[in-house]
């Protein structure tokens, strides 16, 4: 799959490059002109050698670099991913020039086959003019939380036509700029885990809800680390066929949500039992005469 995609790129690059090279050499074409020598392969492998090198080379500093910021996250896989294209567009100068085409010639070329590319890929436009209106309103960056489409993830990579989002599966969805609208950020203010927790009916209430704030003290304080202030009793939620239904919630940071949720659920159901109330299962009352 990988090869194919390489001998793909090799092929549109090739196909660019022609059309460049025609644009260059317009009417007056004469292949002496553009007669090359091994001097001449020489110096183009060598341009092509160079601007790849100092691609990696930025890229390995770029590597280094780890910003606390999300801001200067995004900043970093930004510069990471316009590098990439501007690599190609000097190696593709770089060649050109070599072969004594003309330099304003080439960017009247380029000038030609962007307008060409404009009108036939209009989508594409509008993704990276939608991208360079993200990072200027700063409405999300790497590292962030959001919710798009219904989907839920960390922001992975910031693109000029894409942005990279992995959910907390580890699933990585990639979507277009243009597509990227109804955001919601949660990443900027603290989120609430909620969990009901289900008690017998038999359970006398007005004994065990003054005992409740002790124990969600106790809670708070052995997962300091996650949550964000003590758990919160906020009364009977419902009353199921065959239980009370008690909801808590808590304040944590979004990327916590899930894990703050799953270990209140684990010390109601602990701290209950030292209470001694246990977990309610389904009874059924038979009347005979």
């Amino acid at each position: 799959m990988n090869r194919t995609k390489h001998l793909i790129k090799l092929a549109l690059f090739a196909v660019l490059a022609g059309v460049l090279f025609l644009l260059g050499a317009g009417k007056n074409f004469n292949a002496e002109s553009y007669h090359i020598s091994w001097e001449s392969a020489g110096r183009i492998g060598l341009t092509i050698f160079i601007a790849l090198a100092l691609e990696h080379l930025i890229l390995y500093i770029l590597s280094f670099i780890k910003p606390k910021r999300h801001r200067g996250r995004t900043l970093v896989t930004l510069i990471a991913n316009l590098l990439r294209y501007v690599v190609i567009i000097v190696i593709l100068i770089g060649v050109l020039s070599l072969l004594n085409v003309n330099t304003p010639t080439i960017l009247a070329g380029i000038g030609v086959m962007a307008l060409i590319i404009g009108f036939g890929a209009e989508s594409l436009i509008t993704d990276v003019v939608t991208g360079f209106f993200i990072l200027m309103d700063n409405q999300y960056n790497v590292g962030d939380i959001i919710e798009v489409g219904g989907f839920r993830g960390t922001v992975s990579e910031i693109g000029i036509r894409t942005t990279s989002l992995i959910d907390a599966g580890g699933n990585v969805k990639i979507i277009n700029n243009s597509d990227m609208k109804n955001i919601l950020n949660r990443s900027d203010n603290s989120s609430k885990a909620v969990t009901d927790f289900s008690i017998p009916y038999e359970t006398d209430m007005e004994k065990l809800e003054p005992q409740i704030p002790g124990l969600l003290e106790e809670i708070y304080q052995s997962h300091s680390d996650i949550m964000k202030t003590a758990p919160i009793y906020l009364g009977v939620q419902s009353l199921s066929a065959s239980s009370v239904d008690l909801r808590f919630v808590v304040e944590v940071g979004e990327s916590d949500i899930y894990s703050g949720a799953r270990i209140l659920n684990r010390e109601l159901l602990v701290g209950f039992r030292k209470l001694g109330v246990e977990c309610p299962f389904p009874q059924l009352d038979v009347h005979s005469k």
